[in-house]
């Protein structure tokens, strides 16, 4: 790489404040390294300069090229490096000539007058060449990519740095690992705290390590020893600095700027004055007078005192820690002291939790076990029941089935004696069709009664009639076993029905405790002397009534409306059945009915009517 030349001097360029020989390691900030390079560059002179024009096919005259270049279109460059090859073995006879013209044809400051092109071709040798950039013609941009990581990474490193007084093995500070950097930055440091010893020398030794992806272990790169006086200054920062830096150039930073030393400068150029920054003026002009011999004695004193103390203060320190690492033992003993005593406390209190957890769970223990004890015998008292009950299942069995015959003897009894209830109910109070009359018109003892709505025609004889169906449906309820929702009185012409949930706004009567006695809520089944509406639900009222009777035998009327017609089905559907028809059974108390009893007895013992006559005097 060729030198930077230094720029002529101008009052725009930046300049130093610190002199070459003020420069000491108490003003080295930081350091950085610029253009690192793992693999150091290849020491091979150079004969001539090496371009396209040693290739064969370059062999062209002027006039020649002219013509190709406007007969064919531009194509695309075989190379754009070098194709020389690396070693000379080949034409050994005339790179010998050519270096002895070159001589001649060069100026004093190295330039060459004219182009060096080969006068006949020279074909390349049999050592490997430059790699040609063909290939990347037509390469994908991934392919690209990839070869540019390829290439990047191959000069990419891990670096950090160590700073070293006079050869000494034990680093006064070592950086921290600047990773995967071709230009590494490292932080700023102070050495204020190694001493004067260290912040007042101006000659240090820096050491560079280095490990790339291809490396295993740290691979030791730079060992460079500096004075600070011997390094130039570049500037303030590196943005104006425009000249190329050598590889693996370590940067300095200073209070003042950045410093480098270039290595391969003139000696000229290294040992020329560098310009320095002009002193600070005062703004008003006047001039200060600088410190006095004795100031600057006292100064001194004092520094040889601070310097004493800290001399001091360091022996007492290394005395200390000497006395300290001899008494180790007994101080770590006494140290640990207390930490001990605190262990102590947490193993205490976890024991004392764990005494705690012991015995609730030895009496969660006897609570399970005294259940599991109880379980035990209530199963031991089950097994026994259980043993017991097979034992007397077969007898059971058998009573089971005497029951169930039983029953269903009761059930076909009960049916039966309903059905001659029904027969007997039928004769005493016969619905029969209104001889000459429209349809659906029935009597009831003779009695005529019309559906809904019932007019005035014969008031005493609807009343009669309604107090017979009154009366009929009452004595059907307990047979049918079904409790009538709404309650009836049966009184002849005078019956009354009530409804229990009625929401009446009248007096209360006297019986509060039996609200469905109440007159408000007790509806008339006769017209005379009282309110149309409450008669017409007294009589909606028992139509309601033997509805119920006939859902209890799954029998839906079509019209509620229609009274006689409906009792007259439900008669008919209740004494229907098979077979014959159950004797009435005598009733009543044996020894009244064997008149055991004065004045209860019969007039004829014995005989039907009067054991029905006794029963209906005890009724």
């Amino acid at each position: 790489m060729a030198p930077p030349e230094l720029p002529p001097p101008t009052s725009a360029r930046e300049r130093p404040w610190l002199l070459p020989y003020n420069r000491k390691l108490r003003h080295l900030q930081g350091i950085a390294i610029r253009n690192l390079t793992l693999s150091p560059a290849p020491a091979r002179a150079r004969g001539r300069t090496i371009d396209d024009d040693a290739l064969p096919s370059t062999l062209k005259s002027p006039t020649k090229a002219l013509a190709l270049r406007e007969s064919k279109a531009l194509a695309h460059s075989r190379s754009s490096s070098d194709l020389k090859a690396i070693e000379h073995g080949h034409d050994h006879d005339h790179d010998e000539d050519e270096d002895g013209d070159e001589g001649k044809d060069r100026f004093d400051n190295g330039s060459l007058r004219k182009p060096t092109t080969p006068t006949r071709p020279v074909r390349p040798a049999k050592g490997m060449r430059r790699r040609s950039t063909l290939e990347w013609a037509n390469a994908s941009p991934l392919t690209r990519q990839k070869k540019l990581e390829d290439i990047t990474a191959g000069r990419m490193a891990d670096t950090f740095f160590t700073l070293h007084m006079d050869a000494n093995t034990e680093p006064v500070y070592i950086s921290e690992v600047a990773e995967k950097a071709m230009n590494p930055n490292f932080k700023f440091f102070d050495l204020g705290p190694c001493g004067p010893q260290v912040t007042r020398r101006d000659k240090l030794t820096v050491r560079v390590w280095a490990k790339s992806e291809t490396m295993t272990e740290w691979q030791f790169l730079i060992d460079y020893t500096v004075h600070l006086a011997s390094l130039q200054f570049i500037g303030k920062t590196l943005g104006n600095f425009r000249h190329p830096l050598p590889q693996n150039c370590v940067l300095f930073h200073m209070t003042d700027g950045i410093y480098t030393s270039f290595t391969d400068l003139p000696v000229q150029a290294r040992s020329g004055h560098e310009l320095l920054a002009p002193p600070k003026e005062n703004p008003d002009g006047r001039v200060f007078a600088s410190s006095s011999y004795d100031a600057l004695m006292r100064l001194s004193t004092l520094d040889d005192c601070i310097q004493d103390a800290l001399i001091t203060r360091d022996r007492i320190a290394d005395e200390i820690e000497s006395i300290l690492s001899t008494n180790r033992e007994a101080i770590s003993t006494v140290e640990q002291v207390p930490e001990a005593e605190e262990s102590l406390k947490t193993v205490q209190t976890a024991v004392i939790a764990e005494q705690r957890r012991v015995l609730a769970m030895r009496r969660r223990r006897d609570e399970l076990q005294a259940s599991i004890q109880t379980r035990r015998d209530k199963m031991a008292a089950g097994r026994s029941q259980s043993a017991l009950i097979a034992s007397e299942l077969p007898t059971r069995r058998e009573l089971c089935k005497e029951t169930l015959d039983a029953i269903d003897t009761t059930t076909d009894a009960i049916s039966g004696q309903r059905r001659r209830i029904c027969e007997d109910l039928q004769a005493i109070y016969p619905i029969d069709p209104l001889p000459g009359g429209k349809s659906l018109a029935f009597t009831i003892r003779g009695l005529p009664l019309p559906n809904s709505p019932i007019t005035d025609s014969d008031p005493e004889k609807i009343a009669a009639a309604l107090g017979h169906t009154a009366q009929l449906v009452a004595q059907l309820s307990p047979y049918f076993s079904v409790l009538l929702p709404y309650p009836i009185t049966p009184c002849g012409s005078t019956s009354t029905i009530s409804d229990p949930l009625a929401m009446t706004t009248g007096p209360s009567s006297s019986s509060s405790h039996n609200p469905s006695n109440s007159p408000s809520r007790t509806y008339p089944l006769y017209t005379k002397g009282v309110v149309r509406y409450r008669f017409e639900y007294a009589v909606f009222l028992l139509n309601k009534d033997i509805e119920l009777l006939s859902n209890a035998l799954g029998i839906r009327p079509l019209d509620i409306r229609h009274t006689l017609p409906n009792l007259k089905y439900l008669l008919y559907i209740a004494s229907a059945g098979k077979g014959e028809m159950p004797a009435r059974k005598a009733g009543g108390i044996r020894g009244l009915l064997r008149g055991e009893h004065p004045g209860m007895g019969g007039s004829r013992k014995g005989s039907f009517e009067s054991t029905a006559n006794t029963i209906t005097s005890l009724r």
